[in-house]
């Protein structure tokens, strides 16, 4: 068992995998460890900075150490439960597994079974389980003191004047399912998981060049804004902590065949969380209420009496969802913070995560117009626009006449939004950026991939357009595999799209376009792209954003080809003319990746989906809500029990442990066997941002089957350069600064043991979707003769010089991993056999804006060469330059490495490599 880790390894290769893959030792020959490097300055707002304070709200002195919490009963940790083995059934059937019932009763049958056996060999002196049923277990987790926040009900309905026979809409009640959201915020600021994820007050920050970076909401120029304003208002505020709370609320659809049964959840998250607490599946994102959604007659819900009424009770109940909020907004409360200290907090109403119809709704503005800007929908990018702001608004609402307001300045006036009774809070200037519906689903697959394909039939007619689609599909299909790409079998024609489908599409779709359109729109499209990947940074520096403008402004100019060709009659778009508000709104709010709709969506599988899939279907809201608080309670108490080491090993190591008084070794509580898990060739990393490095996937696990000499091993794998390049790179290892010999394997020979391994693992750093906590990711690289029945050698990023980009790098196949001990110097290599691929001229495709490399050959053969696996930056992924012609169906994603003669460097393949040949 590794220290700190609870998996328990079936053996010591398990053991030695396990550590190497998950635990590994990154910093201790990493002379360029980046954690050592200069690091990020922060300058903290001076008034509104979140000192620690007493019970009473006085400030402590400046290095104390926060409270010591006793939130656990000393007697027994495991309160309400009777010990670890009552905690862990719990949480695993009812949290984990999700066990219905039936199947609870049915383990608890189990429990009281070996009880019965155990009484028989008289090991046990009772009979009972801690349960009799499932319903006595529901009732503990009840129990639970931690995380508690019960939903309530309010019901709403019309007040207005009555017609003569009025519509049932009228006569209904709704309802509104919510809970106290101060106490939820209380509950989420104290999780000490988020104590490395949390900034007590607005900030800057500066790279160790001085130029400024944007990343989480607090280094934003709005929560400085805020801090300013709220400093200026009420000097007794200095000192105390701002909590923007964002919030999020999008209609989710749970059963599509059964009624159309939709939910409309509203979440809220404390803005002093970083973008990757937000994003992870703890509780960085809390489900605050359910919003009514009333059922009526599809020609009542045209009618005007009904728009306002469904709008009005829309912002009626996000206000009341907020009003617990209202008076901590101007006084300052005391609440407990993730590191422990106590600070005096001022809330605030903070941005807000919506897709554009749920915008249009909480900004009170007619579909179609923007609700950031007074831009008309007929020229929504107008750069003389002004912004829209609650002021602004009613001064319109006083001097025009309603249609004037509708058809003016896209005004509704016969609602008022939410934020409007709230302090410092304006529904305009709140309007997060949505990555997700505006950008990546929205600009890109809805518009950008749909006007491609309509293009194609406008100039080929209906049936050469559905070859070349279908051309485009199998180009899709045929790209060399990558660790971490989602592979499209069937190219991009499938029915059901969710948005991490159209990030893999982002990835593979350029190089399948070009030659089949013009050279206009695969220019479109890789500035997009570019823009695109510059936006879902989690930091973003100046130069990032002014790098981000000019890639705008091109984009505008080059997307006319659409409207020239004509395919569209305008551009003129709601999703995209947002791209002119991310700038601003990263200025404001930091990285979009912390406020994006994705958010959200993936916290409606286990804050909607699930809980509905556990209920029975009849009146199900009431029993999601009940198994939502009990997920809340049994969570918090796991991580509470998580922090504070009773939860170390596995549930018989632990209850071992208890009997034996706590002194039972670990290897004494390896009598239960985990099986080892396949990783994922891409994973986060958890730790500090430390340097790029390469190493051999399973030090010491050799691949079986391969000779140990070097002459029978270069005739095993059918290289016969294998020998002359390992010479030659021993040659260049023992006399560094002499010219290598004519005929090398007559000047030198080695006779000692070569070591083979199908794989080496990069890890570097990579803030995205899928890093860890401190922005590392890990990467497989194969070579492999046989991955899954088919041969798979992948492609590497090779160091050559300091230059910057593709000018410092060089593109390899990796053949063959692996390791060998010099007699000599008795040190040990660890190196690569590769193929090169040659850069094509001097700079990037002027078309696609991607680097052009070509396969080395010299008279028919390709030359191989031995590197060190220190000289490997990590994977790199090639895109086959297609051409204008048709692809021929005997070319896979398994041989279209050997099948073309030029091929791209992929950029889009994730965000380090974008980041990497960007310089």
């Amino acid at each position: 068992m590794h220290s700190g880790c609870k998996k328990v390894c079936r053996n010591a290769r398990g053991l030695k995998q396990h550590v190497n893959a998950i635990h590994p030792d990154l910093s201790s020959d990493e002379s360029d460890n980046e954690a050592q490097a200069k690091k990020p300055v922060k300058e903290y707002h001076p008034f509104l900075n979140g000192v620690p304070v007493d019970a009473e709200g006085l400030p402590r002195p400046p290095q104390a150490r926060p409270p010591i919490w006793k939130e656990l009963d000393p007697s027994n940790p495991w309160t309400p439960f009777a010990d670890r083995l009552g905690f862990e059934f719990c949480h695993h059937h009812y949290a984990d597994a999700q066990s219905s019932a039936a199947k609870i009763n049915k383990g608890l049958d189990f429990w009281v079974a070996a009880k019965i056996q155990a009484l028989q060999s008289g090991e046990c002196d009772s009979l009972n389980a801690e349960w009799n049923s499932a319903k006595e277990m529901y009732e503990t987790i009840d129990k639970i003191q931690h995380g508690g926040a019960p939903f309530r009900t309010v019901k709403v309905r019309y007040a207005g004047p009555l017609p003569e026979n009025p519509p049932s809409w009228m006569t209904q009640e709704y309802e509104l399912c919510y809970r106290d959201s101060r106490q939820v915020l209380h509950n989420q600021l104290a999780t000490a998981d988020f104590a490395s994820d949390f900034d007590p007050a607005p900030y800057r920050q500066y790279q160790g060049n001085g130029e400024r970076i944007w990343s989480n909401l607090m280094s934003g120029e709005w929560a400085w804004r805020q801090a300013d304003i709220i400093a200026r208002t009420d000097r007794r505020t200095r000192g105390a902590m701002l909590v923007p709370c964002v919030c999020g609320l999008d209609k989710t659809t749970v059963s599509v065949h059964t009624g159309q049964q939709e939910y409309h959840p509203f979440y809220i998250s404390a803005g002093n969380l970083s973008n990757v607490a937000r994003r992870g599946h703890g509780n960085g994102v809390v489900p605050v209420a359910f919003l009514p959604i009333p059922k009526v007659p599809e020609g009542e819900r045209k009618k005007k009496e009904y728009k306002r009424f469904a709008r009005q009770l829309y912002h009626a109940c996000i206000q009341l969802i907020f009003e617990p909020l209202r008076p901590g907004m101007t006084e300052p409360e005391v609440v407990r913070c993730p590191d422990g200290h106590l600070r005096r907090a001022i809330w605030g109403i903070g941005p807000v995560i919506a897709d554009y119809p749920e915008q249009v709704w909480l900004s009170c503005i007619v579909q179609g117009w923007c609700p950031k800007c007074m831009a008309r929908p007929e020229n929504l990018d107008d750069p003389t626009a002004g912004r829209r702001t609650h002021e602004l608004t009613d001064a319109l609402v006083e001097a025009k006449a309603p249609g004037i307001l509708w058809d003016e300045y896209g005004i509704r006036d016969d609602v008022v939004p939410f934020t409007h009774s709230f302090p410092r809070a304006d529904i305009h200037e709140l309007m997060a950026p949505d990555l997700l519906h505006q950008v990546i689903k929205g600009t890109f697959k809805d518009h950008l991939v749909e006007w491609v394909m309509e293009y194609l039939k406008l100039e080929h007619g209906e049936a050469r357009s559905l070859e070349i689609i279908a051309d485009i599909d199998r180009r899709i299909s045929a790209v060399p595999i990558f660790p971490g790409l989602r592979r499209f079998a069937d190219g991009r024609n499938f029915a059901q799209w969710t948005g991490d489908d159209s990030k893999a599409l982002m990835k593979v779709y350029l190089a399948a376009i070009a030659g089949h359109v013009p050279n206009e729109m695969v220019q479109c499209l890789s500035v997009f792209l570019d823009m695109c990947y510059i936006f879902r940074r989690n930091a973003i520096t100046i130069t990032a954003i002014k790098k981000a403008q000019q890639l705008l402004t091109k984009f505008h100019e080059l997307r006319e080809v659409f409207v020239t060709s004509g395919t569209r009659s305008h551009t003129s778009l709601p999703r995209q003319h947002a791209l002119s508000h991310f700038i601003p709104s990263i200025i404001d709010f930091g990285s979009p990746n912390g406020l994006c709709s994705s958010i959200t969506e993936s916290r409606h599988i286990s804050a909607v989906k699930e809980p509905w899939r556990r209920s029975n279907r009849f009146n199900a809201l009431s029993q999601m809500l009940v198994t939502i608080a009990r997920l809340d309670k049994i969570n918090t108490l796991h991580r509470l029990l998580s922090l504070q080491g009773y939860l170390e090993g596995t549930v018989s190591y632990g209850m071992a442990r208890s009997f034996a008084g706590g002194n039972m070794s670990e290897r004494s509580g390896r009598s239960v066997v985990t099986s080892e898990v396949m990783l994922n060739e891409v994973t986060p990393m958890a730790g500090p941002r430390l340097a790029s490095s390469v190493k051999l996937a399973a030090p010491g696990i050799t691949a079986r089957g391969y000779p140990r000499r070097l002459p029978e091993l270069a005739n095993h794998i059918r290289q016969p350069q294998l020998t002359d390049s390992f010479l030659e790179y021993l040659f260049t290892e023992r006399y560094p600064n002499d010219k290598l010999p004519l005929n090398i394997a007559q000047k030198m020979q080695y006779t000692g043991k070569v070591y083979v391994y199908h794989s080496a693992v990069a890890r570097y750093y990579a803030p995205s979707d899928a890093c860890g906590a401190g922005g590392m990711q890990r990467q497989t690289i194969r070579c492999n003769p046989n991955w899954r029945g088919k041969p798979r050698y992948d492609t590497a990023f090779v160091a050559e010089s300091d230059e910057p980009g593709m000018r410092g790098l060089l593109v390899a196949q990796v053949l063959l991993f692996f390791s060998f001990t010099d007699p000599d110097t008795r040190k040990e290599h660890s190196c690569a056999l590769v193929n090169w691929f040659n850069a094509v001229g001097n700079g990037p495709d002027p078309v696609t804006g991607m680097w052009v490399v070509e396969r080395e050959e010299v008279e028919g053969t390709r030359p191989l060469q031995v590197v060190s696996l220190s000289s490997i930056v990590r994977g790199a992924h090639l895109l086959p330059v297609y051409g204008d012609g048709m692809l021929p169906p005997w070319i896979s994603f398994t041989n279209s490495l050997d099948a073309f003669e030029h091929y791209f460097v992929n950029p889009y393949i994730d965000h380090h490599a974008h980041e990497l040949l960007s310089e």
